[in-house]
């Protein structure tokens, strides 16, 4: 794997997104969980359907981790169709033929939302690690100021899987008001000691390659391929479990019937690594990577409620359904569950499915109906007690 020049496609969705985007100045900064006022800044979004005339119908699709805004469409980097398309859509679940769609980029993201590979003003040059550390409470402040642009009071639901999921009950506790109902999927409402370990492993990749520059690398004309590769390839890994890699891969040779004595990618679980991390690089940028899984490690819910979790949803009127997968490992039932208790100690409304799936913590994007039909059962619900036809 050889070192290059990002390619110009990635570096102009930073700069000027294949997408809707959302522009705030100076007078308007975003205040961060770092202390940093930040602005100007942008935030680049999708939508799909149309707002109904009380704007009532509006459900905001929160990404995951290395996700973006390109939820239901053609992403403009990979060609590939939208990343969650099983869940949104005409007629799925998240119907774009009843409800108003909105999907944004995080802060600190790569695809047209500020972040750290975006121009800072004042130095003409990317931001690098001179932009300041993001929390999850910092990407829903963003969001919810795109809301707010966007003229919308209320949002019928809030979905999302895995750091989408933090995002999902981020916006249950900071504007409970402004959420009716809301659905977190394979999540959890603090990240683990192993999980920080993990993203730790990464990053340490990432910054070990020496085409990383210290962060400098898009001014230096360089980039830290093969770490955001290695560091893609270790979380992949959490991303499975072991038996939906037995299913697929096993001990199966790749293009050959014996081993090679060598350090060659003999196995096909091996090339099914080596190119996750080469089609990652592609469209990821290293910095970006940082911020994001940091932000993830920061997340405690409970912290920012003097350590009780039922506190912090204390009188909520919002809808939730919290559904979890029997095979992820890296955000397992008992986080999901530990969320569900503190709903119940807070006298919520709250339903709560784990699905048997053998597809590990990815179960939330790929084929499951059992999650579908819980999903659609909730949303149904919830809208025809909003009134939404």
């Amino acid at each position: 794997m050889s070192s290059a020049p990002l390619s110009s496609e990635p570096r102009s969705q930073v700069d000027d997104p294949s997408s809707l985007v959302m522009r705030f100045g100076a007078d308007a900064p975003l205040l961060m969980d770092a202390g940093v006022a930040l602005g100007p800044w942008q935030i680049a979004y999708q939508t799909y359907g149309t707002l109904n005339a009380d704007r009532s119908n509006a459900v905001l699709i929160c990404h995951a981790l290395t996700g973006d805004q390109h939820v239901a469409n053609a992403n403009p980097v990979t060609g590939k169709p939208g990343w969650w398309t099983t869940m949104v859509g005409p007629g799925r679940p998240v119907d774009t033929d009843r409800f108003f769609v909105i999907c944004a980029n995080v802060i600190g993201g790569c695809m047209g939302t500020t972040g750290p590979a975006s121009i800072d003003p004042a130095t003409g040059e990317p931001y690098a690690l001179d932009f300041p550390v993001v929390t999850i409470r910092d990407m829903v402040r963003a969001q919810a100021a795109l809301i707010d642009r966007l003229g919308i009071e209320s949002l019928f639901c809030v979905v999302g899987g895995s750091m989408g999921g933090m995002q999902v009950l981020q916006w249950a506790v900071s504007y409970p008001e402004r959420v009716f109902s809301a659905l977190p999927i394979a999540t959890a409402a603090r990240h683990s000691a192993q999980n920080i370990a993990f993203h730790e492993v990464g990053r340490q990749a990432v910054m070990a390659d020496p085409d990383w520059r210290g962060g400098r690398y898009l001014t230096e004309g360089t980039r830290p391929s093969k770490g955001l590769a290695v560091a893609r390839m270790g979380a992949h890994i959490t991303y499975l479990s072991e038996m939906a890699l037995h299913r697929k891969f096993g001990r199966n040779f790749q293009d050959r019937s014996a081993p090679t004595f060598s350090f060659d990618a003999d196995f096909q679980i091996e090339s099914y690594l080596r190119y996750q991390g080469i089609a990652f690089v592609e469209r990821f940028d290293a910095n970006s990577y940082l911020y994001v899984t940091r932000a993830m490690d920061y997340f405690d819910l409970a912290a920012e409620h003097g350590g009780s979790l039922a506190r912090a949803f204390k009188g909520t009127a919002t809808r939730f359904c919290v559904i979890s997968f029997t095979s992820d490992w890296l955000f397992p039932t008992s986080d999901s569950r530990a969320i569900v208790h503190a709903l119940n100690a807070a006298a919520a409304s709250v339903a709560f499915v784990e699905v048997e799936s053998d597809k590990g913590h990815d179960a939330f994007l790929l084929d499951e109906p059992e999650m579908f039909a819980a999903a659609r059962g909730f949303i149904d619900a919830a809208a025809r007690i909003r009134g939404i036809a």
